[in-house]
């Protein structure tokens, strides 16, 4: 019946079809009832037409763009154009990345031999006097006015090469935790021996001027720092940092690790001793990291709040289990194939169970047993210290809340032991990580990665002791690992990125540290982001596999890339280039899109005329971009880039590292875009052109980054101030992208503009962006070689839009129709659905479905219009305190361990481990009003317009009520006008959103989902035991003490019974 309908409807049409079949495409889907459509398309196209041609000739007027295609036009015939290799990209910057690697790791390993020349040189002294510059006490004055004690006076200067702030060049200072006093002698001897650091600091800097922060993180718990620096208490009077707690502490200190944790919630653990218990676990979960698996601690943490003093301790049979598990994931290689330790948390044992340990664990003990006591009860001490002692381990006893990190950080001593006795300096490399301290007031995140190495005692006496002193580190932000990124040959949609050797993003452009951009706030999984999760339509995993496992190679895939704060998308094929980089966990990647994002092209000037244009006031050149490398000499941070490349490209030995082949291409574009800037000059001294300051800027952008704008209006008075600002990140080049009003135009068909109003949480609403893409040659694979633009005045832009709406062909002038009448409502929309143009101002870019949503409908069934589905693996969610997927209020007290344990399995699922407990309980949650922002994955549409559709009518059954509707596009732009007849109600029809959809995964899709572990690479280096070990120190109070590493196979094994 509906094909039917179809038929009879175009032959009915097919008069009107011939009539514009030479203008173009005629097409519809409609049901029409009755006669025919109250809305001339005719009329449609007109309005259409004239205010196509008005828009189009005011962008290309004032951005100057037929003036600049003129000009690249005439060095058609001179310039090279060559493809792309990405093979050869790739080897490129990974050779660049290694060596930048390679000094960082350098300066990090003369820290490590100092240190341990210092320490083998000092004499330990209890009765110790030493003043040192405290971090917190500098410059402080007490009451009398003279300085505090560890205080004194130090000389602190801004400094740009450290975010701006005060720091001295030449002096370290020392920061001790709030929990510790400043001049225990432990303390004192290790800050005293440790100031020979001092000397290596300031030379390793001279040295590399692009080192950041260096340090050293002693094992007593002090941590010094270069350059020196005051530090700020917080809110409450205290600065919680513990060097020890950091994950390059942790990852040098230890080799990885497998553990189970036993945690005993029988009868007698409840009151104090449960929240010591539950403490205690949180403690030991903050010791393990993601050199394996997922850093799961967060969420482990949320639960062990629901711990509940319920069942029997059966822990004979939990020891069994433990051991089980941890030879079954051995034996699968699953696991870290390294150290392998059970923590035991409990209130007491009645027996040692030697029998357990002799099945399991003797004579080899390649499993170390860490027993913590809980409460003040030493009638199992003995017991307990046995396991810990027969099995090289170590054994404490955890009385108060305070005591619990200090004693958890013990076994961090014991199980670096191996590594220590072997004397291997293992370089670690810690993932991608934000500062809280570098998230500056107006800067975004600055990512960045520690190299890292253990420092040891080698003083004889101590050898087969494995004495741990601390770790030496140094921090590489990753900003300074795009600097060496060549991004004028990755194109306009190109871009690189690296991962860890667990498949985690070390950087890519599509990486969201933050809860929202601006905030300081960090999300909690930030720095475990799979590449799986940004380069999600390679769902067999064949990139990510291929880069973990270190191999060299290409892959390609058609991606959907989304632009504009996410709301666009742009779906392109794109082919990717991967290596290793030698010396590191690392790989990295590149990815070029096909057509004109793989040429490049080469043209010549003359050094005189390019430095002469390149130095003119509308010049400027992407700031994130390197040229010349500024940071290998003191001498010439103060340079700007053109500063930069004039020095190079005109001394004889300017002892500068510049990329000549980008330097000779940007003064081509400056010659070539130079006559531009007399062009807009012209345009705005011109009284008679511009009167109603419409139109507030021109500019431009090339493929070398270089940009130009001119001002038609006085600074004061640009509606956008943030457009081509830093503020505006997406608007400028970056160190990760082109321009939005770049890409977007790129995109386009050659010769149109692009239109937009900026999404901002501002009130940059009111402005509309145009802007079109220049090419070389007439061909589709043809580079893009700059963009221009324009940005006018919202209210300039609709005003045009409604002086073309009011035209008719009549020939009396009469119009039968207008967007003024009452009886319809005319929009003008872009090529992804947003509203530029609305009778109701206050809809300015909402998405056209949540305003007419049966039209949206119809227009997607139609397929003028088609939908894309996108996922978001990074995002947040809000969900109330109460729910299934947090804290629960439970009706029966034994349903909240075992509700526990259902939660606890499916993690334990997502690293092949098996669950060995029956359960049939029932659950019920009582919502609570608070909410909270929690990682989730989402799904969400976006929507895209089809090219080859031009034109379109349509009829809407809104409840018996027939609307009709007319689509016409924008000649030579991204634009649609839509009008509607308004006279029925439709809106019982629901609206056609882009709100996400969170992924619900129920518990036997998620078993399935987690089941197959994603490749991970272990580290090489492993130090699990060693033969020349002391294990009677199992247990003595005076242990060393500190946070730790990790991996990640935490496994709990929480013992109930009924």
């Amino acid at each position: 019946m509906q094909h039917s309908r179809m038929i009879s409807l175009m032959h009915a049409r097919s008069a009107s079809c011939l009539l514009f079949w030479v203008l173009s495409a005629c097409w519809t889907a409609a049901e029409v009832r009755g006669s025919q459509s109250e809305i001339p398309l005719s009329v449609v196209k007109l309005w259409a037409s004239a205010f196509g041609g008005e828009i189009k000739s005011i962008a290309s007027k004032y951005s100057g763009s037929q003036l600049l295609q003129k000009k690249y036009k005439e060095y058609e015939k001179s310039v090279r154009i060559e493809d792309i290799d990405g093979a050869k990209l790739v080897k490129n910057l990974a050779q660049n990345m290694e060596e930048m690697f390679r000094k960082k790791a350098e300066a990090t390993r003369r820290l490590v031999e100092a240190a341990e020349e210092a320490h083998l040189q000092h004499e330990e002294n209890p009765d110790l006097q030493y003043e040192y510059f405290n971090a917190v006490l500098i410059n402080e004055v007490g009451e009398d006015g003279n300085s505090v004690e560890l205080g004194g006076e130090f000389i602190l200067e801004p400094n740009d090469h450290f975010n701006n702030l005060s720091v001295n060049l030449s002096l370290s200072v020392v920061q001790v935790p709030t929990n510790m006093y400043n001049k225990d002698p432990d303390i004192v001897n290790g800050v005293y021996w440790s100031e020979a650091l001092n000397k290596v600091f300031v030379d390793n800097f001279k040295r590399d001027p692009s080192l950041i922060w260096q340090y050293f993180g002693s094992a007593k718990g002090f941590f010094r720092q270069y350059p020196g620096v005051k530090w700020h208490p917080d809110e409450h009077g205290v600065i919680a940092f513990d060097c020890r707690n950091r994950k390059w502490y942790i990852q040098a200190a230890t080799s990885p690790k497998d553990v189970v944790i036993l945690v005993d919630v029988s009868g007698s653990m409840k009151g104090l001793r449960l929240t010591i218990a539950r403490q205690t676990v949180a403690s030991i979960l903050d010791t393990l990291g993601d050199d394996d698996f997922f850093n799961i601690i967060a969420h482990f943490k949320e639960h062990l709040d629901k711990l509940f003093a319920k069942g029997i301790g059966l822990l004979g049979n939990a020891l069994g289990e433990a051991f089980t598990i941890l030879n079954e994931i051995n034996q699968t290689g699953r696991g870290s194939s390294c150290s392998q330790a059970i923590m035991l948390v409990t209130d007491g044992a009645t027996a040692m169970y030697d029998d357990v340990f002799a099945k399991y664990n003797w004579p080899e003990r390649k499993v170390r047993i860490f027993p913590y006591l809980i409460g003040r009860e030493s009638a199992f001490a003995d017991n307990l210290k046995w396991m810990a002692c027969a099995n090289k381990g170590y054994f404490s006893q955890i009385s108060t809340l305070a005591d619990v990190q200090e004693n958890v950080m013990r076994y961090l001593h014991v199980m670096s032991r191996p590594k220590v006795i072997d004397h291997e300096h293992d370089t670690v490399w810690t993932e991608a990580y934000v500062d809280s301290a570098q998230l500056g007031e107006n800067k975004g995140p600055n990512p960045m990665t520690t190299v890292a190495m253990p420092v040891f005692s080698t003083k004889n006496e101590t050898k087969n002791q494995g004495i741990l002193l601390g770790v030496a580190g140094t921090d590489i932000p990753i900003q300074e690992l795009m600097k060496t990124i060549p991004k004028h040959k990755l194109g306009i949609h190109g871009y690189a990125f690296a991962i860890t050797n667990n498949g985690y993003i070390l950087t890519h452009p599509d990486l969201r540290p933050l809860y929202q951009e601006g905030q300081k706030r960090k999300k909690p999984s930030y720095s475990s982001v799979d590449l799986s999760e940004v380069e999600w339509e390679d769902t067999e995993d064949v990139l990510r596999t291929a880069m973990v496992n270190r191999r060299t190679g290409t892959f390609s895939m058609e991606v959907k890339r989304t632009v504009d704060k996410g709301k666009r998308v742009l779906t392109m094929h794109n082919d990717y280039y991967y290596t290793d980089i030698k010396g590191t966990p690392f790989s990295v990647g590149v990815a070029l899109s096909r057509g004109h994002g793989k040429y490049f092209f080469k043209g010549n000037v003359s050094l005189e005329a390019g430095l002469h244009d390149l130095e003119q006031p509308d010049v400027a050149l992407a700031d994130e971009w390197t040229y010349c490398n500024t940071d290998e000499h003191h001498e010439h941070r103060h340079l700007t880039q053109v500063q930069a490349i004039k020095l190079y490209m005109t001394s004889r030995k300017p002892h500068l590292k510049c990329d000549r082949e980008l330097i000779q291409q940007v003064l081509f574009d400056a010659v070539v875009t130079a006559p531009l800037e007399a062009y807009w000059t012209g345009l705005a001294l011109n009284k008679s052109e511009n009167s109603d300051k419409g139109v507030e800027i021109a500019f431009l952008g090339t493929r070398t980054g270089l940009s130009r704008t001119n001002l038609f209006v006085v600074p004061e008075q640009l509606t956008n101030q943030d457009f081509l600002t830093a503020e505006d990140r997406e608007g400028v080049f970056n160190a990760d992208h082109f321009p939005l009003w770049y890409k977007r135009a790129a995109e386009q068909v050659p010769g149109t503009f692009v239109y937009s109003v900026p999404f901002s949480s501002g009130e940059n609403k009111s402005v509309v962006l145009a802007s079109t893409a220049i090419q070389l040659l007439d061909d589709r694979k043809s580079p893009i070689v700059a963009a221009v633009g324009i940005q006018m005045k919202l209210e300039f832009f609709q005003r045009k839009f409604w002086t073309a709406s009011r035209q008719c062909n009549a020939l009396d002038g009469k119009c039968i129709i207008s967007c003024d009448n009452e009886d319809i409502k005319c929009y003008l929309i872009d090529n992804n659905g947003f509203i530029l143009v609305s009778e109701d101002t206050s809809q300015t870019n909402l998405f056209f479905g949540k305003v007419e949503g049966a039209v949206m409908n119809k227009l997607l069934l139609m397929g003028s219009f088609k939908k894309i589905n996108l996922y978001d693996y990074q995002a947040l969610c809000k969900e109330y305190a109460g729910s299934s997927d947090s804290a629960r209020t439970l009706l029966d007290p034994f349903a909240t361990v075992k509700w526990l344990l259902t939660e606890l399995v499916i993690f334990l699922l997502e690293f092949n481990l098996y669950s060995w407990w029956n359960y049939d309980s029932t659950v019920k949650a009582q919502r609570a009003q608070r909410t909270m922002m929690v990682p989730c994955d989402t799904e969400y549409p976006a929507f895209v317009s089809e090219r080859t559709i031009k034109e379109t009518t349509g009829n809407i059954d809104c409840d018996g009520c027939i609307r009709t509707f007319v689509i016409q596009q924008i000649p030579s732009s991204n634009l649609f006008m839509v009008v509607v007849e308004n006279k029925c109600d439709c809106s019982s029809t629901p609206p056609v959103t882009m709100e996400p959809i969170e992924i619900i995964y129920n518990e036997s899709l998620k078993c399935d989902r987690l089941k197959f572990q994603k490749d991970r690479r272990r580290p090489q280096s492993c130090h699990p035991f060693h033969p020349e070990e002391n294990p009677v120190e199992c247990g003595s109070a005076n242990a060393l003490s500190f946070p730790i590493v990790a991996i990640l196979f935490p496994v709990l094994y929480f013992l109930i019974s009924r």
